[in-house]
């Protein structure tokens, strides 16, 4: 997978969207019920009911993108749906994608150079 830049916001949606949708519905998804802008590029991040399939939406400035990934065993792990969407970062999306639990990959504590005195 193409792993976006640290700068982009990636927005996870708890719940389940149905998968007959193509990137123009998930935009207009993402419009109605997030109140989001779909062309701004923030990547969004839906699964469908059994957690098998996720899709991707995302605009790179010349149009929309759509990705889309099935695993062939297991589920991905997701949010509970009392919670509307869920921000996460990069590494996490990569994790996610890999089928491992996305909520353990946490930043690490950057260090900044100090000034020698």
């Amino acid at each position: 997978m193409i792993t976006p830049p640290a700068d982009v916001r990636i927005v996870l949606m708890a719940e389940p969207v149905d998968f007959r949708r193509g990137a123009p519905g998930l935009a207009r998804l993402v419009e109605q019920y997030l109140q989001e802008h779909p062309f701004g590029g923030d990547v969004f991040v839906f699964r469908a009911k059994r957690a098998d399939r996720v899709k991707i939406l995302g605009h790179d400035g010349t149009g929309l993108w759509l990705y889309q990934k099935r695993l062939e065993t297991g589920r991905f792990v997701w949010p509970s749906r009392d919670q509307k969407t869920v921000r996460m970062t990069p590494a996490q999306l990569g994790v996610l994608l890999d089928g491992v639990d996305w909520r353990r990959v946490r930043a690490g504590r950057r260090l900044r150079p100090q000034r020698a005195a």
